[in-house]
């Protein structure tokens, strides 16, 4: 399978592009700086440009099967709550998705899969109050981005599904050395643990696109 990861320089992106890359698909790779963080590999085409420019996405969709879209800010939280990103849009989630969306309109590739976050859309009413509590004080200017990012996603017509991690680990090892157990998922919003390996997200987001299921569906990720 042809699959563009949009946002593929970040920690969940990195994952995901290896992910599908070890299960044999070839990957698109778009980022500001995809070539400087992504290695060389066979299978893997990386593109530096913004995702937020519909003249650097719509040439890129053409004969591609599905995308990944995992949009982020990835400067400090408590930096970007006070004085904004920079280098990054403050709406880079739903400016580059709502981009992606047009695009893959008109290049007639209507799998998506979108990472947003547990706690909006449908699952805003399960997020603990200790979270809720974090999230007005630190991210609620950029989960507020996230929830336009999903009604872009919703709002569509294509053959979506919105994946929700919970708390993202980088390292999701055991002690004895042994990865960790299959993540849970969940269409209700039940989680296990609220914390989860980006790497056990990424094979959510393989499955997802392999199987084809969950179209139109939110699927909560947790560990």
């Amino acid at each position: 399978m042809d699959v563009m990861v949009i946002g593929a320089s970040g920690g969940s992106g990195r994952a995901v592009v290896e992910e599908l890359l070890g299960r044999g698909h070839r990957v698109t790779a778009l980022a500001r700086r995809a070539t400087t963080a992504l290695p060389a590999r066979a299978g893997l085409r990386s593109v530096d440009g913004d995702a937020t420019d519909p003249a650097v996405v719509a040439p890129l969709l053409p004969g591609h099967q599905a995308v990944v879209v995992t949009l982020g800010i990835s400067e400090p939280a408590w930096r970007v709550r006070l004085r904004g990103a920079v280098g990054t849009a403050d709406d880079v989630r739903s400016r580059g998705t709502a981009v992606l969306v047009d695009a893959a309109r008109r290049a007639g590739v209507r799998r998506v899969v979108v990472q947003t976050s547990f706690g909006v859309g449908p699952t805003r009413h399960l997020l603990p109050l200790g979270a809720r509590v974090v999230f007005a004080l630190l991210l609620e200017p950029q989960m507020a981005d996230t929830e336009r990012q999903e009604a872009v996603v919703r709002g569509s017509g294509l053959d979506w599904t919105l994946v929700q991690p919970v708390y993202l680990a980088d390292d999701e090892a055991v002690a004895s050395g042994r990865t960790t157990p299959p993540p849970a998922t969940s269409t209700d919003g039940a989680v296990r643990a609220m914390r989860v390996g980006r790497r056990s997200v990424a094979r959510v987001h393989a499955d997802l696109l392999e199987g084809g299921g969950q179209v139109h569906e939110t699927v909560t990720v947790s560990g």
